[in-house]
């Protein structure tokens, strides 16, 4: 069974990078999808989000 976990490739924190590995795709395309997204969208508090992931989401086990 698959688990979301904070990626060891990361930019800044490791949760687009785990959010890519959790889907299967290309973590690069999750950033520029989150960075699109928190530009385009006066609503969606794109900082405010991503902190809450980075203290929600457990790091990647050193395994």
């Amino acid at each position: 069974m698959k688990k979301l976990r904070r990626s060891k490739n990361k930019m800044i924190a490791g949760v687009c990078g785990g959010i890519g590995e959790y889907l299967g795709i290309d973590p690069t395309l999750v950033r520029v999808g989150y960075v699109i997204l928190s530009l385009v969208s006066a609503a969606f508090p794109g900082l405010l989000v991503y902190i809450i992931l980075w203290i929600v989401i457990p790091e990647e086990d050193n395994v």
